[in-house]
């Protein structure tokens, strides 16, 4: 069995050898530039746009100002619409831009925006769709940018679950006008901290990058009410040391995946997602649904379970954002009007899962969740 005193988390940053960061600290150290585009700045931007496949990259110091950004560059006013089931920091970005959410149900199998619910939401002063790829899985980006195209809206992809994602060998960043990633601890790829935006021509790229530095265009112009949304080189020199391993990181989540879906399988009322077919997964989570009817305890109860045994799950994504006092009073926001988002927040928990995870904790995990049957 686990060690009961050792704490497992539902997931664990991914650290280079400590002597292989400290020569990029050394280096930082003697040019004594510390930001505003610095060397190792240019350089991650660079590489990650060869790994990831995409034409543009701007980075930040993390995914939500990235995401306050983005609306900024494309001047998204009005309403937009989005979906309750995500962390809070996708609809607090449109709040912090003046932007009313309006809320639509998710699609039942992978909890992502469902489009047939996109063009009865839409009104004269809706401008844009922020969908998100909800634990890596890609939404229905055809028939999303299919309904853009039709109401001329503008599509920003929350796609901080997504780092090295295809699908049908086409990066799922290259979708939509701009796409926003997270480099937070948490997630698959990090810089301690940090984020990007992804766009496709150069234009974008130099206003996002001038938005990002208080506008300036030069050392004297300044065309836009930008902020300080840079990332610094401590992160950059962190970001070029994950590139280094991520390829096989991405795949020690696939085999932690794997076990679990072999493990869970025979259990009463646990359903898990497979993969998608023709999609390149990051393994960025591990959810389950637990039905309380069928699998004989509920999902707070597993989830108390797990706790107990030092194992600390997350219930992501619940409370729905448009439950929380702040979203709640918003017409679209009102009990009943999103009943598959409603459910699947009722019954989801993740499940521990980053490259360091032993084998016997996965089991144990597993067990504990049997038990509960």
């Amino acid at each position: 069995m686990t060690n009961p005193k050792k704490k497992i988390f539902v997931t664990q940053p991914t650290l280079p050898p400590l002597d292989e960061f400290i020569p990029y600290l050394e280096k930082i150290w003697e040019n004594k530039i510390l930001t505003n585009d610095g060397p190792f700045h240019k350089q991650l931007e660079e590489e990650l746009c060869n790994y990831l496949g995409v034409k543009h990259i701007s980075l930040f110091c993390n995914g939500t100002v990235a995401l306050i950004t983005a609306l900024q560059a494309l001047k998204i006013t009005g309403e937009v619409i989005t979906t309750p089931y995500s962390f809070v920091a996708t609809t607090h970005a449109l709040w912090w831009n003046n932007i009313k959410p309006v809320f639509v149900d998710i699609e039942p199998d992978y909890f992502t925006l469902d489009p047939s619910k996109i063009e009865a939401a839409i009104t004269p002063n809706t401008t844009a769709i922020l969908p998100v790829h909800v634990y890596g899985n890609p939404c229905n980006v055809e028939a999303i940018q299919k309904i853009a195209d039709t109401y001329h809206l503008k599509v920003i992809y929350d796609a901080c679950h997504t780092f090295g994602v295809n699908m049908k060998d086409i990066p799922i960043l290259n979708f939509g006008d701009l796409s926003v990633m997270s480099f937070h601890a948490t997630k698959v790829f990090n810089t301690f901290e940090g984020g990007a935006i992804v766009c496709h021509d150069e234009t974008m790229k130099k206003r996002i990058d001038n938005l990002k530095n208080f506008g300036f265009a030069g050392e004297t112009t300044v065309v836009a009410p930008g902020i300080n949304a840079k990332m610094n080189e401590v992160q950059a020199a962190m970001g070029l040391l994950q590139l280094k391993t991520i390829d096989a990181s991405i795949e020690k989540r696939k085999h932690i995946a794997e076990l679990y879906r072999k493990e869970l399988s025979g259990i009463n009322g646990i359903r898990f997602l497979e993969d998608i077919k023709d999609v390149k997964h990051c393994y960025s989570y591990f959810p389950i649904l637990i039905d309380k009817e069928k699998h004989g305890a509920s999902r707070d109860g597993v989830y108390e379970t797990l706790k107990g045994n030092n194992i600390h799950g997350r219930r992501y994504f619940y409370p729905l954002i448009s439950q929380f006092p702040t979203y709640k009073g918003l017409e679209s926001a009102q009990a009943g009007k999103m009943p598959i988002a409603e459910k699947v927040t009722e019954e989801v928990i993740c499940l521990p899962i980053y490259p360091e995870l032993e084998v016997e904790s996965i089991m144990n995990i597993c067990e504990l969740i049997q038990k509960n049957n």
